[in-house]
């Protein structure tokens, strides 16, 4: 994990392994900020949808109990999603780095879209 002193803040950047394990031990909550149509065709199993476009830092729950990991196609609007936090007075906040892409290129496991039929399935 990378990491980046902003202020008063960190700004922790997560390879796709270390989201991989720790939202597997249900360690965190892996936030998805791409738009809802990326995520209807594509995304993590459990990931929580909130795009970019409708996205308030101020609206998020606290990080008692499980950090919040960003992610989004690229890692480009999950780090914006970051900073914003930041702004917003968060101290300590994550994103996955590389996004949805590095997650695919590792294997790791998706709900992608049949496309003969439409409908969602797993790929591993």
């Amino acid at each position: 994990m990378k990491t980046e002193e902003i202020g008063q803040s960190i700004l922790e950047t997560w390879t796709v392994d270390e989201v991989a394990e720790a939202f597997s031990k249900n360690e965190i909550v892996l936030i998805d900020v791409r738009t809802p149509q990326e995520y209807m065709f594509e995304h993590i199993e459990g990931a929580l949808l909130m795009p970019l476009a409708f996205f308030n830092a101020e609206k998020l729950p606290g990080q008692s109990e499980k950090r919040i990991v960003f992610h989004c196609g690229s890692g480009a609007r999950s780090e914006k999603v970051a900073r914003a936090c930041i702004d917003a007075g968060i101290a300590r906040v994550s994103h996955m780095e590389g996004g949805f892409g590095a997650w695919k290129g590792a294997k790791k496991p998706y709900i992608g879209t049949n496309m003969a039929t439409g409908a969602p399935q797993p790929v591993s």
